[in-house]
């Protein structure tokens, strides 16, 4: 039995895994004060696992176990499976939340039989994770899969990232990018619920938007699909939920590929809210099980 965990800035989220994935509900994180952190995590432990699987909003280096997790000071730049293990006497895996997602979608969801799945999250911000031949891809420092970051974006339109660059797709893909996108063109206050409904509607100043959007995202995204070679790429995240949002923009990855395609290559993903939880236990059902 694998326990899983699926762990935010504001909760956490647990379950087992015994062949199938049985929620066990959730707690707020105790984002401050590692030893409240610890213990909320001990909390779950029955003593039946095997081990305990996280997924996590950081990244984490996986020659070190060091990871970097903005939203939760209390292990910001620590090492949190030693910690763990310390406490709770079993070992410890930690991953990246978007690695968990695209784990989740190459083993049961929208990735499901294929060779090299490449999953996307448009949800605040950007992510991404790597799974060739059902396994992850972490990378020199974790950062497989992050293609979010780096200075793409010149012009009027490449605005500061909180990673330290300047045009990164993280500052425009997400829902607040989209936001920044629209106040930029045109100096109103707008979420990005209502761009998407207006979008949807045919307002002409939402549609300029939305396509701006899809300019600056689908060719770092395109470039990024023929270096990994990626036979289906899943899309979650709050962003992908909006109606006709993924087909929209997967018409314009597809025209900028070397590969050509009759069928969708971005799909909207499949294993929901759980999805974290899921790659979590398939990491651990891999490294325990």
């Amino acid at each position: 039995m694998i326990l899983a965990l699926d762990i935010g800035g504001s909760r956490i989220k647990a379950a087992v895994w015994d062949g199938a994935l049985r929620p066990l509900g959730e707690v707020a994180t105790p984002a401050g004060e590692l030893a409240g952190f610890v213990a909320a995590v001990a909390g779950f432990v029955t003593g039946r696992e095997a081990g305990i699987a996280i997924s996590i909003a950081g990244v984490v280096d996986p020659a070190t176990g060091v990871g970097k997790v903005a939203n939760i000071p209390a292990i910001d730049g620590l090492a949190l499976g030693p910690a763990l293990e310390a406490t709770t006497g079993l070992p410890v895996m930690v991953l990246n939340d978007a690695d968990c997602f695209a784990l989740a979608e190459a083993a049961q969801g929208a990735g499901r039989g294929q060779g090299s799945v490449f999953g996307v999250i448009l949800g605040t911000g950007v992510g991404g994770g790597l799974v060739i031949g059902g396994r992850l891809v972490t990378g020199a420092g974790g950062y497989a899969g992050e293609w979010g970051h780096g200075p793409v974006i010149r012009g009027e339109f490449a605005f500061q990232c909180g990673c330290g660059q300047v045009g990164c797709i993280d500052t425009v893909g997400g829902a607040r990018g989209l936001e920044r996108l629209h106040r930029k063109r045109t100096a109103e206050l707008l979420g990005s619920e209502a761009i998407i409904a207006g979008w949807i509607a045919g307002e002409a100043e939402a549609g300029e938007t939305m396509a701006l959007w899809r300019e600056l995202v689908a060719g770092p995204l395109a470039m990024v699909l023929n270096v990994v070679g990626a036979d289906v790429v899943p899309v979650g995240g709050g962003l992908s939920r909006a109606p006709g949002l993924v087909r929209y923009l997967d018409e314009a990855v597809r025209v900028r590929l070397l590969r050509r395609t009759t069928g969708p290559l971005l799909v909207p993903a499949e294993c929901g809210a759980d999805a974290g939880l899921l790659g979590a236990a398939m990491a651990g059902q891999a490294a325990w099980g």
